[in-house]
């Protein structure tokens, strides 16, 4: 063996050598990058938790910090459980097999995370009635905090007792997240119950107005 075939290959293993420690580097980035993506996401994952955390208790303080009087807390509350109730009878109507599965809106909101089906549903549901999560987020923490202590008005008894709801909240209420919340849900309750209004004044014409045959 001359001395070139030697050196050919010494520099075929130092090749190799080299070779061999560039995939070792290679894999060790690959782990370093897989580590750092993975500490990114616990750190994201974390400090929206927190972040959900600070905005809930903030939300509490808001709803148990509210200074109405009676009349006007029994209004807020009406407007309130009538929007709730209404959301679970909506997502009941487009889940008529489900009906025993889902004896209440807390029912509902629980199996939607894990059911696809049931949260398609209550997320068109949403879009339906223009309500976002943080609304219902703000409407279940004022049924929680009051509902023990509040009474239902029907509507003709709110319509006597507070001409203007919508400057009420945006006088008294502070926090943003809540008082859009209570005024979505004046505004879905007065545009059902305007909507329902309208189907009966139509239903009445209709037989106001003779047939045609008659």
């Amino acid at each position: 063996m001359n001395n070139e075939t030697t050196t050919l290959i010494s520099l075929k293993e130092a090749m190799k050598r080299v070779d061999d420690k560039l995939q070792a580097l290679e894999a060790q980035f690959k782990e370093l990058d897989f580590a750092k993506d993975n500490l990114t996401q616990k750190f994201e994952y974390h400090s929206k938790t927190l972040a959900s955390q600070a905005a809930q208790e903030e939300m509490w303080r808001a709803v148990l910090a509210l200074k109405f009087t009676s009349v006007e807390l029994n209004i807020l509350y009406s407007y309130v459980i009538e929007v709730l109730i209404c959301l679970h009878t909506r997502v009941l109507e487009k889940l008529p097999d489900l009906v025993r599965g889902l004896p209440t809106l807390a029912s509902v909101l629980r199996r939607k995370v894990k059911n696809k089906r049931i949260g398609a549903v209550w997320e068109s549901v949403l879009e339906e009635f223009g309500l976002q999560e943080g609304d219902i987020i703000a409407l279940c923490t004022f049924f929680i905090a009051h509902g023990n202590k509040a009474e239902h008005y029907p509507a003709k008894v709110r319509q006597t007792s507070i001409r203007d709801v919508a400057f009420l909240i945006t006088t008294v209420v502070k926090n943003q997240a809540l008082q859009d919340g209570l005024l979505r849900a004046v505004q879905v309750t007065e545009k059902g119950k305007a909507a329902r209004a309208s189907k009966e004044q139509k239903s009445s014409l209709k037989e106001l107005i003779p047939s045609v045959k008659n």
